[in-house]
């Protein structure tokens, strides 16, 4: 365990001890708040006692900063069907089969893209953040399609960026209960984590800004009436196609989550397929275009519709 002696600048001059505790470790304030009440920091010598207590500026901090835990890195796994589009020096791109996690996490440590990835390239460990190598953008558990990654520092780099400027195109293909309103439009909601189940999102006032573009491609009656729709991201919030779908009231067929299961039409996962992906290769300049079919689940489904 190290410790770290630092003199309470003027600009956190008042702030609570556990804030400014976080602030020159960069643990969380949990952790801080934790690490004060195990006896871990001084102020001018005398043990704090209260995380609530205020410190000024010219105080001299002692701070016991917990030596990091090492995380479990995901291993190379043969032997994981994982179809790839393209690939070359610097990106990769594949058609993720519904039921594959892209990356570790609880629950999901082993059986991933991640794995596959590194089994086939082992270069990717030293590509990105080392808990999901290459990966710069994901899609949930039970969507397919494409998904693209970097197999270099720099296109990790430069693909990250044009996420953020949102210059990628990302269209997919989903099956909703119903039909919408207008044949096309844009859902612009912000989303965030849902204060009633912590594992879902929904659409909330303090969320991160959302938006998707939505196009009705074809309408059916029976079995229920539903509605093929292509969507387009703007933006690339966790569900956000599923929450948004769901919040003007054409959820997802099949999904489970979001209110989208109906004995009417069943769907062995939601219905949903990232069918089209385009960017600028990072080294190149070129711009780049993939598109998947629809997979063999979902076109079952599809073929009950008329």
């Amino acid at each position: 365990m190290d410790v770290l002696h630092e003199e309470v600048p003027a600009a956190l001059d008042g702030q609570r001890i556990d804030r400014v505790v976080a602030m020159l470790t960069g643990i969380s304030r949990t952790e801080a708040t934790d690490l004060v009440k195990a006896g871990g920091v001084r102020a001018d010598d005398v043990v704090a006692s209260r995380g609530a207590d205020r410190l000024h500026a010219g105080q001299q901090v002692a701070i016991e900063v917990p030596a990091p835990v090492p995380a479990d890195l995901p291993q190379a796994e043969p032997d994981i069907d994982l179809p790839i589009v393209h690939v070359d020096d610097h990106v990769i791109v594949i058609d993720k089969p519904a039921e594959l996690v892209v990356h570790p996490g609880a629950g999901h440590v082993h059986g991933t893209v991640v794995s596959a990835l590194l089994d086939r390239f082992p270069e990717l460990a030293s590509v990105g953040d080392p808990e999901r190598p290459g990966i710069v953008h994901r899609l949930d558990r039970g969507t397919s399609g494409l998904l693209m990654v970097a197999r270099s520092a720099e296109a990790y780099t430069d693909l990250v960026a044009q996420l953020t400027a949102r210059t990628v195109e990302r269209r997919y293909r989903t099956l909703v209960w119903g039909h919408p309103d207008s044949p096309r439009g844009v859902v612009d909601a912000p989303i965030g984590r849902s204060p009633k189940h912590p594992t879902k999102m929904a659409v909330t006032a303090n969320g991160k800004e959302a938006r998707t573009r939505y196009e009705v491609e074809q309408g059916f009656e029976e079995p229920s009436p539903t509605s093929l729709v292509t969507c387009r991201l703007e933006t690339g919030r966790t569900h956000q196609i599923r929450v948004h779908l769901s919040a003007i009231g054409h959820p997802v067929v099949g999904d489970d989550r979001y209110n989208g299961v109906r004995q009417s039409l069943p769907s062995p996962r939601p219905f949903l397929h990232a069918e089209q992906l385009g960017f600028e290769h990072p080294v190149t300049g070129e711009h780049l275009s993939f598109e998947a079919p629809l997979p063999p689940d979902l076109q079952a489904v599809l073929a009950q519709v008329s």
